[in-house]
């Protein structure tokens, strides 16, 4: 999968693409098919996961993609597809398959799993994130510089506090990603699990199909959900608090890389940064292509949440659908940032000589607070407040791990 118009769309590969989630409807379909087995409701020989993703190819996809149409999710085509196909094979698996299930169990779930893919790709370049950051503002901690406010000059600060308040935003977001959970979704038609009870005879062994079904897929189990939609919202807000805050260190480096101010460089590589007239420029082009997923970013996540509040009777009639395709978007485009992020910051070159001379030239009026505080003091006293104790806090912050 790839999209021209999102330049970088590749470094999130196969996730979420299409063939991903037929990939993850058909495991959440085998997990299922197993416990039935496993818990001796169905007598049957279970087809591999293997085998039973093997029945759908590559050219199936766009078949698939039309026939979702009909019934207004994908599961439907799929299941048609898989049916056909095991007939021939194993007549009792194709029996058996999808029994006791609804399509919203299934597609909630196959959405899980892919979110939960985007979400390690996305640990991973925050982990990298944290490292060159700590690096930066341990680095940096003596360096001076000329704070903004506003866009004026404030008071003098060092690189290695505003490299440490970068690490903050990060931090808050490793955090939030870290505390999202990514449950089965499993409820039946209307989520009461009518139809495991019927299978089983019993409540708790519906209940503890559903966990074995969970444990299968490595997820954590839960009640139905189908109607009560946090668990996406929550995924949707922390990729969100991701973009928040990769997109404030872009906008200091694009400000900062501008040739008049001439503090932060982004790291340079063969054909990066061109332009298609002008070959004296070097664009900050990771930088610009990380604003730009900060700023489209929260409308996908407030998208979700308008599904959500939209969730009525005992399936949502538009709200839950419109989140699919929101949530793939969403993931990927915040993996891409991540990505870019990443190398942005491993990269990043800090210009200290031209920071100092700014700060030089930016007194005597830098100054004004310090000298109306303790008037008669030189310019060249410190006025760093507490600067040492923040950056160490946030260090240590870094090096204990998620909260």
């Amino acid at each position: 999968m790839s999209d021209l118009l999102w330049p970088g769309d590749h470094r999130a590969g196969d996730l979420f693409t299409d063939a991903a989630v037929v990939a993850a409807m058909v495991r959440v379909e085998h997990a299922w098919l197993t416990a039935l087995a496993g818990h001796r409701i169905a007598d049957l020989t279970v087809p591999s996961e293997a085998d039973l993703a093997a029945l759908v190819t590559p050219e199936d996809l766009p078949r698939l993609a039309v026939g979702a149409e009909s019934g207004g999710n994908p599961l439907i085509p799929l299941l048609k597809l898989l049916r056909a196909r095991l007939r021939g094979r194993n007549t009792a698996a194709a029996g058996w398959l999808h029994k006791g299930l609804t399509s919203q169990d299934v597609v909630d779930t196959a959405i899980v799993l892919c979110l939960r893919d985007a979400r390690d790709r996305v640990r991973a370049d925050l982990r990298s994130q944290i490292g060159s950051l700590s690096r930066l503002a341990g680095e940096h901690r003596e360096t001076r510089m000329a704070g903004r406010t506003l866009t004026q000059h404030a008071i003098p600060i060092t690189f290695g506090l505003k490299a440490a308040g970068w690490l903050t935003g990060v931090l808050d977001a490793r955090d939030q990603l870290a505390a999202v959970t990514f449950p089965i979704q499993v409820g039946g038609a209307a989520g009461s699990l009518a139809a495991p009870t019927a299978l089983t005879g019993d409540p708790g062994r519906a209940r503890e199909l559903v966990t074995t079904t969970a444990e299968r897929l490595g997820l954590p189990s839960r009640e139905p959900w189908h109607t009560s939609r946090a668990p996406v919202t929550r995924i949707a807000d922390a990729f969100v608090t991701c973009t928040d805050a990769w997109g404030r260190i872009a906008n200091d480096v694009l400000v900062g890389s501008r040739p008049e101010v001439h503090e932060l460089i982004e790291g340079a590589a063969e054909g990066k940064g061109g332009s298609s007239a002008m070959p004296n420029k070097q664009n900050p082009v990771h930088a610009v292509l990380i604003k730009r997923a900060a700023l489209a970013g929260p409308p996908f996540a407030a998208l979700v949440h308008v599904g959500a509040s939209a969730a009525v009777d005992e399936r949502p009639d538009g709200g839950w659908h419109v989140e699919w395709a929101t949530l793939r978007t969403l993931s990927r485009r915040t993996v891409v940032a991540g990505a870019q992020t990443a190398e942005l910051l491993a990269g990043l070159r800090v210009d200290t000589g031209k920071m100092l001379a700014t700060l030089h030239d930016a007194r005597p009026g830098i100054d004004a607070e310090q000298q109306s505080i303790t008037p008669g003091v030189t310019p060249d006293h410190p006025y760093l407040g507490a600067t040492d104790e923040i950056i160490d806090a946030v260090l240590a912050r870094a090096a204990a791990g998620p909260r």
